[in-house]
């Protein structure tokens, strides 16, 4: 008869629970998901989990567990306890007293996956766009600094996105921060890096997109890990960009999330192409929900067959997959938010390159000596703001009525943002003043197979409304790009609920118009409204007037020279 002394037994070694069980047992030990053989230790390691613990006690009956593992293991139960807890919560009375590090005043979704957020270490914000996700993180980020002694917050984003978080830290954070934008050349970002100073008394944000990420992963390393005692944090924002676990930025992120004391993935869709999707995210996040091996976690949970079956055929165990990813994630939809405003604007700044801002600053200068030498009228402004804006968005005219291309940062910018809505099945609004900008919209959207319909003043006004038609009613049809001054009256485009401004007239009628066109009866979600503003140029100037509601040119005689500087 076998004593306690020969029994296996379960005890926490750096990090996950540890099994040493006889030789003969070995095959049962390594058949748990997770399980890794440590040949310092001489035994079985698994990630601490629930789950994990049950497997081992079916397989072992006679298991006998240690204190040590049994309260790392009680740890990880009480915290996703509470998780569970704080989701049911239905209105704000609990929360009421519940203090956020930001500016403005939350909603109750927002203080949950608060709540949430700074009761797991690894979380997973599973916040559709619109619903304030960002804010939400910027939030917990605070915490962790205030709290929890982090010191420097690595954020990877799409490049579309990589200019939105100085601009929200600004705007939202309650906490001392230093902000970078990482730009310029690999060898640029990394010296950027360099250049923070030593840790003190405020929160060091870099700002990186994921294609960048893997270039100076190096780079970050060392800056995370001179974050200093309290460790460091990291935000993968739209975290579906490294679903693919073999991708080269996907196996970056897994390697600086090791690093990390803590991390957050945010992202309205973490599945886009089949459930198991979550495992190179949930690898960066937390590898002790689906291990570290995807083969394996292919083997659970897909179901293979076709040709040498190679082939995924279907799924299993989905009830499974979900309650272990739910159980770091809080998920909200504009749908289940029903505190969200009926609208959300959403600004990105766009950079233009050197050729688009020699151009925009030599017609600059020169509208500007033409109006202070001359009479100013509404109209020379206006002419002279449309030159300008033009350009803001890629294009301008010569003295012939040639039409040049002098950068492509917006379009480019576009295209990011595309991938994640289109991701995100959303349907898509876009408003653009110039033919041009329409016309490489449309091209960019047929090279990228997104099918769309447009309005422009050349579209006959029977084909107008078969392209609305077609937009609402066929949910293969994922776009609309409409120019202001055709779109603005007398339809209908409710099948989306985000609209992008690509570029604006200086009408605030034609702006109000526009953006009803989404926002109106037959509406069933907030309206999500995104703005892609060349920073330093009169797009800015536009938009802040436009959110006035002011009609520009109402203004411009006799504010002119602050439209176009």
């Amino acid at each position: 008869m076998a004593t306690a002394l020969h029994l296996p037994r379960l005890n926490y070694i750096d990090g996950r629970i540890a099994l040493r069980c006889p030789f003969q047992d070995k095959d049962l030990a390594k058949s748990i998901a997770g399980a890794r053989w440590n040949p310092d230790a001489k035994c079985w390691t698994y990630p601490v989990r629930p789950e994990v613990l049950a497997d081992l006690r079916r397989l072992f009956p006679h298991m006998i567990v240690e204190a040590d593992a049994e309260q790392a293991l009680q740890h990880v139960i009480e915290r996703e306890r509470e998780a569970r807890r704080i989701k049911d919560i239905e209105d704000d009375s609990e929360l009421e007293n519940l203090q956020l590090p930001v500016k403005v005043k939350p909603f109750l979704h927002q203080k949950k996956a608060f709540k949430i957020g700074i009761t797991l270490p690894n979380f997973a914000a599973l916040m559709e766009m619109g619903t304030g996700k960002t804010l939400t993180s910027i939030a917990i980020a605070g915490h962790r600094f205030l709290y929890d002694g982090v010191r420097r917050l690595l954020v990877v984003a799409p490049l579309s996105v990589v200019p939105v978080w100085p601009k929200e830290f600004t705007e939202f954070a309650a906490y001392p921060t230093r902000v970078v934008a990482l730009s310029g050349t690999s060898s640029q970002k990394a010296e950027q890096l360099r250049r923070f100073p030593k840790i003190g008394d405020e929160l060091q944000v870099a700002v990186v997109n994921y294609e960048s990420a893997w270039r100076i992963e190096e780079n970050l390393k060392i800056w995370l890990r001179a974050a200093g005692a309290g460790g460091s944090m990291i935000i993968a924002d739209e975290s579906q960009r490294i679903k693919t676990p073999s991708a080269t930025q996907s196996k970056a992120m897994h390697r600086l999330g090791a690093i990390a004391s803590y991390k957050i993935i945010l992202t309205g869709t973490p599945v886009t192409q089949s459930p198991l999707d979550f495992f190179s995210q949930y690898k960066f996040l937390d590898p002790s929900i689906f291990g570290t091996n995807y083969t394996a976690f292919k083997a659970r949970y897909a179901i293979m067959g076709g040709f040498e079956n190679r082939q995924i055929i279907g799924y299993q165990m989905m009830h499974e997959l979900v309650a272990k990813a739910h159980s770091i994630a809080y998920r909200v939809t504009k749908a289940e938010a029903i505190d969200l405003p009926e609208e959300t604007t959403r600004v990105i700044p766009i950079t233009l390159g050197s050729r688009s801002l020699a151009v925009y600053n030599e017609i600059k200068r020169d509208k500007i000596a033409e109006l202070s030498g001359g009479t100013v009228t509404a109209a020379n402004v206006l002419t002279a703001l449309l030159r300008l804006s033009q350009v803001a968005g890629g294009y301008v005219t010569d003295e012939n009525g040639r039409v040049h291309q002098v950068g492509s940062e917006k379009l480019d910018v576009f295209d990011d943002l595309m991938t994640d809505l289109i991701d995100a099945g959303k349907k898509v609004v876009v408003f653009a003043r110039f033919i041009p900008e329409i016309r490489a919209i449309c091209d960019l959207l047929e090279k990228r197979g997104i099918q769309h319909r447009y309005i422009t003043g050349e579209v006959s006004q029977a084909d107008r409304g078969a392209a609305v038609q077609t937009f609402q009613m066929d949910p293969d049809v994922k776009v609309f790009v409409a120019q202001i001054q055709t779109a603005g009256l007398g339809i209908t485009l409710t099948a989306a609920d985000t609209a992008i401004f690509y570029s604006m007239d200086f009408s605030l009628a034609n702006h109000e118009q526009a953006k009803a066109r989404v926002h109106r009866i037959g509406q069933k979600f907030p309206v999500t409204y995104i703005y892609l503003l060349a920073a330093g140029t009169v797009d800015e100037q536009i938009y802040q007037a436009l959110q006035d509601k002011k009609n520009i040119a109402d203004t411009v005689v006799d504010r002119w020279r602050e439209f176009i500087k």
